[in-house]
């Protein structure tokens, strides 16, 4: 129930129909799992967006990987990314159960690869960090790693295994959630808004990725990622089981097998604001898979997108209260970690509607860290 706290003092009653206790502006994995969340604890939700999974998720490729993903200077980030994915598999088995759903959940772990020397080198630079910061990274020999997926070029110099980042079909993901948050009572609405005083809720949150600057004026920009799905030929299983995550000739590339015989391989990173799919990205991509496991030359190429991922300042989410407006939480900016965050932000978020009190786990990530020293608002 609702806790009485400070987010509670603006909702009004219009007819003879109260107003929802939560409104949720977007209905991506972060908005839906959110409202799950919530409903699933007697609050009455509503989610607003046209278009529901229409956004970065349906271009994501789902990698769970707090390890890979760890990066210099994100020791905060790092630490939260750690925390969601510890929580993933008991949000995948909840909502599985739920929903009867299977989410495409995956747990033989990534590798982490190098094709040339240089390659290898600008890898080992990062895992002695990531090792630094007492995060699972072995490093493998190239023969170790042929013995883990024989369809590795030869000419891999090495490697490491992640075995703790596992990953998840978004595109199974984003309706099985909002099947759950529908199950627990949440309703969603196909209404567009533009501005956040057409939202009629006791707590409003933001979860609208992009779209979130225009909502709260936070600093929120699109960056573009350019993705492609192959799938192997004749309907059978990729020929590789773990996600493979590395470098091929300076061009860093991703390699997420499904068990239905899609592969996802991306993704460029691109501070550009359309969603324009390229013939040198393309390239690129493919060049960059095939060097690394050159069986993909033999795949069907089925699908050439592009998207527009949430970023941040400083890279990291923005979770909790506007300053000066309590009942608006911003749940938004999760950049490239949109997936592997999930649970933790709908987790944190619906505590802190339900009780007021904020988890130690909100502190970096607060809207207000963009203020300035004068106190004037982010730019």
């Amino acid at each position: 129930m609702l806790s009485g706290g400070p987010f509670y003092t603006s909702g009004v009653k219009k007819g003879p129909f109260l107003a929802p206790d939560v409104a949720v502006v977007g209905a991506g994995p972060v908005g839906l799992a959110i409202a799950w969340r919530c409903a699933s604890r007697g609050l009455r939700v509503v989610v607003h967006d046209p278009a529901p999974g229409s956004g970065a998720s349906y271009v994501a490729a789902g990698m769970l990987a707090p390890v890979a993903e760890a990066y210099f200077g994100e020791h905060e980030l790092t630490g939260l990314l750690t925390a969601s994915a510890a929580r993933w598999p008991a949000f995948a088995a909840e909502l599985t159960e739920a929903t009867g759903a299977d989410l495409g959940y995956r747990t033989e772990g990534t590798l982490l690869v190098g094709l040339t020397a240089d390659d290898l080198a600008e890898a080992r630079r990062l895992w002695a960090f990531q090792q630094g910061l007492g995060l699972p990274v072995t490093p493998l020999r190239p023969s170790e790693l042929r013995d883990r997926e024989p369809a590795l070029a030869p000419r891999v110099r090495g490697g490491a295994l992640a075995g703790t980042d596992h990953q998840v079909d978004p595109r199974r993901l984003v309706p099985a959630l909002r099947t759950a948050a529908e199950r627990a009572g949440a309703t969603l609405t196909a209404t567009a808004v533009a501005r956040l005083s057409e939202v009629d809720a006791r707590v409003t949150v933001v979860a609208a990725g992009c779209g979130a600057a225009s909502l709260t004026g936070l600093p929120v920009r699109p960056v573009k990622g350019q993705v492609l799905r192959l799938r192997a030929p004749g309907g059978a299983a990729p020929g590789f089981r773990h996600v493979i995550r590395g470098y091929a000739d300076g061009e860093h590339v991703y390699l997420v097998p499904r068990a239905d015989g899609e592969v996802v391989v991306g993704a460029t990173v691109e501070e550009r604001t359309d969603t324009t799919v390229t013939a040198g990205a393309v390239l690129r991509l493919l060049r960059a898979a095939v060097d690394l496991l050159p069986e993909l030359a033999e795949y069907d190429l089925v699908e050439a997108v592009a998207g527009l991922r949430p970023g941040t300042p400083d890279n990291a989410p923005i979770l909790g209260p506007l300053p000066g407006r309590p009942a608006v939480l911003a749940a938004t900016g999760h950049h490239r970690h949109g997936i592997v965050l999930t649970p933790v932000t709908a987790d944190l978020i619906a505590d802190l509607i339900t009780t007021g009190v904020a988890d130690p786990l909100l502190a970096p990530f607060t809207p207000d860290r963009f203020t300035t020293e004068e106190g004037h608002p982010w730019n």
